[in-house]
This record gives C-alpha cells, sequence and structure tokens, in this order.
C-alpha cells in the first residue's frame, strides 16, 4: 500500500513517525510537508499543489491549517488515491462542515473518505474499502492484551496501536500497576504522552482530548476484565 501522510507541524510529524516505525514493511510512507502560505479562501486549489507527488493509494490529512484540508480532492485527483482518512484531533484545523464537504466530495469522485474525530477512534466499521480497512489492522482504535501477576500488570501486549504511538507508551508505564487502578492510571498516562488532540469543549459537552482519553480508559477496562494470570 502506497500512502502519502500530509503533514505541516508536530502532530503530523509524530504521527509519521510512529506509522514508519511500526507499519508492514510493504507499505510505503510518502510524506507531503507542506510549507506554503494561504489565502483565506482557497479559489485554485491546483495553484498549491507541488508537481512531483507520488501516485498513491491512501492519504492520510494531517494538516493543523484548513485550507490544507481544502486541497484533499485535488490532491486525490493528483495522485490516483482511492481512499482518505481525514482525521479531527482539533476544530479549527477541520471544522465538522468542512470534513463533511471534503467526504461528500470525495464520493462523488469514487473515493472512500473516513472522518474520525480523535484519530484513534477509527475502526474499520461503516466502510468496505479495502485500504481503510487494511490500515486499521495495524492503527486505529487501540487494542491490548493484559497479563498480571500477583494483582498488578506484569505484561501488556499491544495488537493494534493509536497512530501517534501513545499506545505503545502507556503499556510500557502499567507495567507493575495495580490491577485496580489500571484504568485511571491509563488515562493519567495518556495526558503524559501527551495527547496531541484540542482541549477545547465542543458543543457545550466534552473536547476531543477528554473523548480520546476515555477511549483509553475503556480499552484498559476491557483488557482487565479479561487479563490473564
Amino acid at each position: 500500500m502506497r500512502i502519502l501522510a500530509v503533514i505541516n507541524g508536530k502532530y503530523g510529524k509524530r504521527i509519521v513517525k510512529n506509522l514508519k516505525a511500526f507499519a508492514p514493511s510493504q507499505w510505503k510512507i510518502n510524506v507531503w510537508e507542506v510549507s506554503l502560505s494561504f489565502p483565506p479562501i482557497i479559489e485554485e486549489p491546483e495553484e498549491f499543489l507541488p508537481e512531483d507527488l507520488p501516485s498513491s493509494d491512501l492519504i492520510i490529512s494531517l494538516g493543523e491549517l484548513p485550507q490544507i484540508a481544502e486541497l484533499i480532492p485535488e490532491l486525490t485527483k493528483l495522485t490516483g488515491a482511492k481512499a482518505v482518512i481525514l482525521p479531527c484531533d482539533n476544530r479549527d484545523w477541520l471544522p465538522s462542515g468542512l470534513g463533511n464537504q471534503i467526504k461528500k466530495e470525495l464520493g462523488k469522485m469514487g473515493v472512500d473518505c473516513a472522518l474520525p474525530s480523535p484519530f484513534c477512534s477509527l475502526t474499520r466499521k461503516g466502510t468496505k474499502n479495502e485500504l481503510i480497512i487494511s490500515f486499521t489492522e495495524y492503527f486505529g482504535k487501540p487494542e491490548i492484551e493484559i497479563f498480571c501477576k500477583e494483582g498488578k500488570i506484569d505484561k501488556v501486549k499491544v495488537t493494534r496501536q493509536a497512530p501517534c504511538g501513545a499506545t505503545l507508551f502507556i503499556a510500557e508505564k502499567l507495567k507493575g500497576v495495580k490491577v485496580e487502578e489500571a484504568e485511571e492510571k491509563a488515562a493519567l498516562f495518556h495526558h503524559y504522552y501527551p495527547c496531541l488532540a484540542s482541549g477545547k469543549i465542543e458543543n457545550f459537552k466534552d473536547s476531543i482530548l477528554h473523548t480520546s482519553a476515555n477511549l483509553t480508559k475503556s480499552i484498559v477496562k476491557k483488557a482487565v476484565f479479561n487479563h490473564r494470570d
């Protein structure tokens, strides 16, 4: 699978670093690091795209500006990609309306688009696209197994990790933690990594950061319930 990751800051750089370190050897991960100044409204997206981008199967948009997301449909045409993952860990980077607009535009082109928020909530549910499904076999909503000894966590096996690498960090930190403390400790370790999702409250309910931390807690809770001695 040929992946093109679009980045312009530390959020995307950290994810790309983790993907390259743990992706299957047959995956080829290319990066377009955007270093452009954008007008408030992009009228001609193709004017901002380099001509030498490689052909790709899957695009992962990790930009920290909404204007970068606006380039995705034209970028998809240019590279021949058949699927896009457009995660949202910050609404300033990808407002809900813009994300839905891009997904609709891609759909008209016959390109599948996943819009996980946060990125670590991505699963294969709701898609039949083999490229996105292949990605979620390794990265997305984390899955772990916990092994205990004398009431403490002895080992954590990561079977699928968050794209940013937090799962591996948390798994290592959980070793030696009392079983009954694992869930709350995992949430703390999640913040310590640190999680780069936005802490801004959305719709008077919750932040993406808190949603991500709660997801980590639920994964650890499930693993503790099913733990092995």
